[in-house]
């Protein structure tokens, strides 16, 4: 796993807030549910509506357009909708909030 600073810890959202950032070439939305700050991808699978624009309801991240949940803790669609959303560890730290990104063998070699 390698480790990236995303916000310093003034920079984090309020509480159940939505930010989008770019992190190690992504664009991800730092979500902070109930003080828990996750990190997911910044589009909905389902029609590419922005996460940024969409709210938590539930342990549930929804999107703006169609209404479509993913859960917080797996990324899993509701039932019936057949998809899913990727999260990313995240680690507050003294000076910031920082995220993991799994490290490709092809990176391992030559990153």
């Amino acid at each position: 796993m390698k480790w990236f600073k995303a916000l310093n810890k003034v920079q984090l959202p309020g509480l159940n807030a939505i930010k989008t950032v770019n992190v190690n070439g992504k664009q991800l939305c730092i979500i902070n549910n109930e003080d828990n700050m996750i990190a997911t991808q910044s589009s909905c699978p389902h029609a590419g509506g922005h996460f940024s624009g969409g709210w938590c309801k539930n342990g549930h991240l929804v999107c703006p357009i169609h209404r479509y949940e993913y859960d917080l803790e797996t990324g899993r669609g509701a039932e019936g909708q057949g998809d899913y959303i990727d999260i990313y560890p995240t680690e507050v730290r003294e000076d910031g909030l920082y995220i993991g990104f799994e490290e490709s063998w092809w990176s391992k070699l030559w990153g």
